[in-house]
C-alpha cells in the first residue's frame, strides 16, 4: 500500500524544529563560554575610527557576561559588505573604499552573533559655492546598549579589580637582578592584584627582541583587561629603549622652532613603542624651564616661553598619539621654576594664580584642549593654590602639601577650573619628595582622594593595595571616587585599543615587525634632521667655521662625553687629538696644545655647582682661554647655560644633549658643513643675573 505524502506544513515544522535545536545547541555553547555579544570595536562610543588612504581595519570584540571584552579571533569570523560598489571587505576586516559615492553596511558574524557598521562616501559640506565638493569616506556607528561595554565592565568588576586598574608598579629589578623576562612571581602579582598597568625602565628594555617578548608576556599575564605598558621615552637625556632611536630631547626641539620636526620626532618615538607593544608614554614634558638653576627639568623642557612649550608640546603629542600610543603631559602644575630636584627633596613654586595661568599652567591648558590622553602630577608645593600644612613623618616638621596629594590642585584646579576629563597619573610615589614625608599607604590614599586616577610606583604593592581596599571599606575613599577613576582608565584603554586579544599575533611575527621599525633608517633620518636643526651657534668671534680640508692640528679637551665629541670631530678632521681632563690642565697637557690651529672644549653640567666658575671643570676652560693664542671653541654638551662660566670664550655651541647625533651635528657646524640655524629656547644670564644672550638668539654663517 502506498504511503500518503507528508503535507508541506509538517515538513516545514520538522525543519523548523531541527533548526531550533541546532540554534539552541550553538547558543548553549556560546552561553557556556560566557559570551554576551559580538560587536564591531569601532561601534563602541569611546573608539575613534581611523580611515587612512581610503582604508579602515575593522575589529570585532566579544563581550562576556563577567564584564570583560576581548578581540575576537579573525579565523572564526566572516565579514560582508552589502554594497561592494562603495567598499569591499577582506577576511581580516579591512574595508577599502572604491571612491564611488553612497553607503554600505559592513557585517560581521561568527555564526552565533553578528553586528554591523555603516560606511559612507559622501560629499563634504563646503562654503565654496563655485568649487566642487570633496567626497570623503566616513564611519557611522551603530547605537544601542550593547555597545556600552564600559558600563558593563564596571558593573561586573569587584573592588579589588577596580583598585587594581589604578595601580601601576615597576618591576625594575627582582632579587637584585634586572627584570628582562617575565618571572613567575611577577606574573602572579599581575593576576593577584588585577593590575591595570606596569611601568618599564631602561633595565627592562635591553634589545628589541627581548623587549617585545617581555611586553607580550605582561599582556598575557593580565586576565580580563589589557595592561597599560608605560615608559618614559621622552628623547634626549631621558631615553629608556636601549635598541631604539636616540631622538634629541625637548630643548633641542625648542631650538629648532619647528612644530613639523617635533611632530615627526613624537611620531617616530610612538612608532617604535607601538612596534614593541608599549602603549603609553610618560611624555612630553610641558614644564616651562624659566629657572636656569633647575636641576631636574632643564633640557627636558622645550624652553622658557610658555607659547613655545605649548606649541611644540602639542605637536609632539599629535605625532605620538597618531601611532596609537597614549601621551602624558608632565609635571602639572609645573616643575620648571624650581631649584630643588623632587627626587631628592620637596620644591616650592611661590607664584600667585594669575602668574601661574600665564606661565606654568598655560601649556597644560593648551594640551588639555588639544586632547592629550593623560597628565602627570608634580611633587611640588604651590602655596598660592593650596596652603594646607601637614606633619612630615620624616622629622615631625610642618610642611606644605605637594600638588600630587592636593585635592585643590588636582580636582579644584585641573578638573573643575581647567576642565580636564582625561587620566591623571601621579609622578612616582617612591621619590623622596613624597616617600620622606608620607607613609606608602598614606601617600596612595591621599593621591586618590585628591583626584589621581593612577598611582605610579607605589612603595610596597601589597601594602598599598590592601590599604586602598580598607580605605574604600571604611569610606575614607568613596566608591564613586574609585569608579570615576576606573571609568577614565578604561575609556583610555578602549580609545587606544588596549584590549585583550583572544588570539594574539605570534611573538615571532611581532619581533620581525619590531626589528623593521625600531631604530629604522627612516627614524635615524628624523633624528639627524632634528639634531642638525637644533645645534645653536651662540657666539662666534670670527673663528668659525674651521677648515676640514687641511692638515692643521686640532685638539679636543674635556671629560664627560669628551670622547664622543672627539669622535665626531675626528671623523671630519683626522689630525685631531684628545686631552681628557676634569680640572685645570697639567703643564704637559698645556704643552700638548702647542701647534694647534684651534681648541675645542666640551663641558657637561646638570646643576648650579657644575657651572660655577669655581668648579674644576670651568677652571680648566678659563685656564685654556687665558693660555691659548688660538681660537677656543666651547660646546655646551647638555645645558646651554655653561657659557655663564666662561663668557670670554671665542665661540660657543649649544647642542642640548649627549646622543651621538647631537655631537655629529655640532661637528658639522664647526666645520661649516651645516649652517647652524638653532635659536636659544632659553635666555642665558651672567652670574649677576644680567642677560648675556636673549631667548631666540642664534647665529648663522
Amino acid at each position: 500500500m502506498k504511503k500518503a505524502a507528508k503535507p508541506l506544513s509538517f515538513l516545514f515544522l520538522v525543519a523548523l524544529l531541527i533548526v531550533s535545536q541546532l540554534t539552541s545547541h550553538t547558543s548553549v555553547q556560546a552561553a557556556e563560554q560566557g559570551k554576551k555579544s559580538l560587536i564591531i570595536y569601532q561601534n563602541v562610543p569611546q573608539a575613534e575610527p581611523s580611515i587612512e588612504n581610503g582604508k579602515i581595519t575593522l575589529q570585532a570584540l566579544y563581550v562576556y557576561d563577567d564584564g570583560r571584552f576581548e578581540l575576537a579571533d579573525s579565523d572564526g569570523l566572516s565579514w560582508k559588505s552589502t554594497n561592494k560598489n562603495i567598499a569591499s571587505i577582506t577576511d581580516d576586516g579591512t574595508a577599502t573604499f572604491t571612491g564611488k559615492n553612497g553607503r554600505t553596511f559592513i557585517e560581521v558574524s561568527d555564526g552565533d552573533f553578528k553586528d554591523r557598521i555603516t560606511l559612507n562616501h559622501k560629499p563634504e559640506k563646503s562654503t565654496d559655492k563655485k568649487g566642487k565638493p570633496d567626497f570623503i569616506p566616513s564611519v557611522m556607528k551603530s547605537s544601542g546598549e550593547k555597545y556600552d561595554i564600559l558600563s558593563h565592565a564596571m558593573e561586573n568588576m569587584t573592588i579589588k579589580e577596580k583598585v587594581g586598574q589604578m595601580l601601576m608598579p615597576d618591576f625594575r629589578t627582582w632579587d637584585g637582578q634586572n627584570v628582562t623576562e617575565m618571572l613567575p612571581e611577577i606574573d602572579e602579582l599581575v593576576k593577584e592584584y588585577a593590575l591595570g598597568g606596569v611601568i618599564l625602565f631602561r633595565e627592562n628594555v635591553v634589545t628589541t627582541e627581548q623587549t617585545a617578548q617581555l611586553v607580550a608576556d605582561y599582556q598575557a599575564a593580565a586576565e580580563k583587561y589589557g595592561l597599560l605598558l608605560t615608559i618614559d621615552q621622552e628623547g634626549g637625556i631621558v631615553t629608556r629603549l636601549q635598541s631604539g632611536t636616540d631622538m634629541p630631547g625637548n630643548m633641542a626641539l625648542g631650538a629648532t622652532r619647528s612644530a613639523e620636526i617635533t611632530k615627526d620626532v613624537g611620531q617616530a618615538i610612538g612608532e617604535e613603542l607601538a612596534a614593541l607593544g608599549i602603549n603609553m608614554n610618560l611624555s612630553p614634558v610641558m614644564d616651562v624651564n624659566n629657572n636656569p638653576d633647575n636641576p631636574v627639568i632643564g633640557v627636558r623642557s622645550f624652553g622658557e616661553d610658555p607659547q613655545l612649550v605649548a606649541d611644540l608640546g602639542i605637536a609632539y603629542t599629535k605625532g605620538l598619539q597618531s601611532t596609537g600610543v597614549a601621551a602624558t603631559a608632565k609635571h602639572f602644575p609645573g616643575h620648571g621654576d624650581t631649584a630643588v630636584d623632587s627626587h631628592l627633596g620637596l620644591p616650592e613654586v611661590p607664584h600667585d594664580i594669575e602668574r601661574l595661568k600665564e606661565v606654568e599652567l598655560y601649556p597644560f591648558q593648551k594640551a588639555m584642549e588639544a586632547g592629550i590622553d593623560a597628565v602627570m602630577t608634580a611633587h611640588v608645593t604651590f602655596p598660592n593654590i593650596d596652603d594646607t600644612k601637614v606633619t612630615s613623618k620624616k622629622d615631625g616638621t610642618e610642611i606644605a602639601l605637594p600638588a600630587t596629594l592636593s585635592e585643590k590642585v588636582l580636582t579644584g584646579l585641573m578638573r573643575e577650573e581647567m576642565g580636564y576629563e582625561g587620566v591623571i597619573i601621579t609622578d612616582a610615589l617612591n621619590m623622596n619628595a613624597i616617600a620622606d614625608h608620607f607613609g606608602p599607604v598614606d601617600a596612595a590614599i591621599r593621591a586618590v582622594k585628591a583626584g589621581s586616577d593612577i598611582v605610579l610606583m607605589p612603595v610596597g604593592l601589597e601594602e598599598v593595595a590592601h590599604g586602598l581596599y580598607e580605605a574604600v571599606d571604611t569610606g575614607e575613599i568613596t566608591i564613586d571616587n574609585i569608579e570615576d577613576s576606573v571609568e577614565r582608565i578604561l575609556t583610555l584603554k578602549i580609545k587606544r585599543g588596549i584590549i585583550k586579544d583572544s588570539n594574539p599575533q605570534p611573538i615571532e611575527d611581532k619581533i620581525v615587525r619590531a626589528h623593521e621599525i625600531v631604530g629604522s633608517e627612516a627614524h635615524k633620518q628624523v633624528e639627524k634632521t632634528a639634531s642638525e636643526k637644533a645645534v645653536t651657534m651662540v657666539k662666534n668671534d670670527a673663528s668659525l667655521p674651521l677648515s676640514a680640508n687641511n692638515g692643521d692640528k686640532l685638539v679636543v679637551v674635556g671629560n664627560t662625553y669628551a670622547e664622543s665629541l672627539y669622535n665626531s670631530v675626528e671623523a671630519k678632521h683626522s689630525n685631531t687629538e684628545l686631552i681628557t681632563a676634569s680640572g685645570p690642565l697639567s703643564s704637559s697637557q698645556l704643552e700638548s696644545l702647542q701647534g694647534a690651529k684651534a681648541i675645542i672644549v666640551g663641558t657637561y653640567t646638570y646643576n648650579v655647582s657644575g657651572r660655577s666658575s669655581n668648579s674644576s671643570q670651568m677652571q680648566m676652560v678659563n685656564q685654556i682661554v687665558e693660555h691659548a693664542d688660538v681660537p677656543v671653541i666651547g660646546v655646551g654638551i647638555r645645558n646651554p647655560y655653561d657659557l655663564m662660566a666662561y663668557p670670554d670664550i671665542d665661540a660657543y655651541f649649544a647642542q642640548y644633549g649627549f646622543r651621538s647625533s647631537s655631537f655629529d651635528a655640532t661637528a658639522g657646524a664647526i666645520f661649516g658643513e651645516i649652517n647652524p640655524t638653532g635659536k636659544l629656547p632659553v635666555s642665558i644670564p651672567d652670574t649677576n643675573g644680567t642677560t648675556l644672550y636673549e631667548f631666540g638668539h642664534g647665529l648663522s654663517y
